[in-house]
């Protein structure tokens, strides 16, 4: 299974977890310098995507457009990908 195969709610269940994210969601929520833990980023990915569940994007086309702008714009701040300038 490739990381295209797997279902968003588990993308976003390892995104979550991931620390480079934990900062970018602490950032993105105005703690420049700080850190979330999974549970706050999970938080934030769920307010981010307006969904009460990760299981959502899975089902909810809305949602997945919402999930794809974020990790996006993640992978803009972790340099894995231009930014516009």
């Amino acid at each position: 299974m490739t990381a295209s195969d797997t279902p968003l709610a588990q993308r976003a269940g390892i995104l979550c977890n991931d620390a480079r994210f934990q900062r970018f969601a602490a950032a993105r929520s105005g703690f420049e310098d700080g850190q979330f833990c999974t549970r706050a980023a999970a938080e934030f990915l769920r307010s981010f995507c307006r969904i009460e569940s990760r299981r959502e994007l899975d089902s909810n086309e809305k949602a997945r457009a919402r999930f794809r702008v974020l990790n996006t714009e993640f992978d803009a701040w972790t340099g894995r990908i231009a930014t516009h300038r």
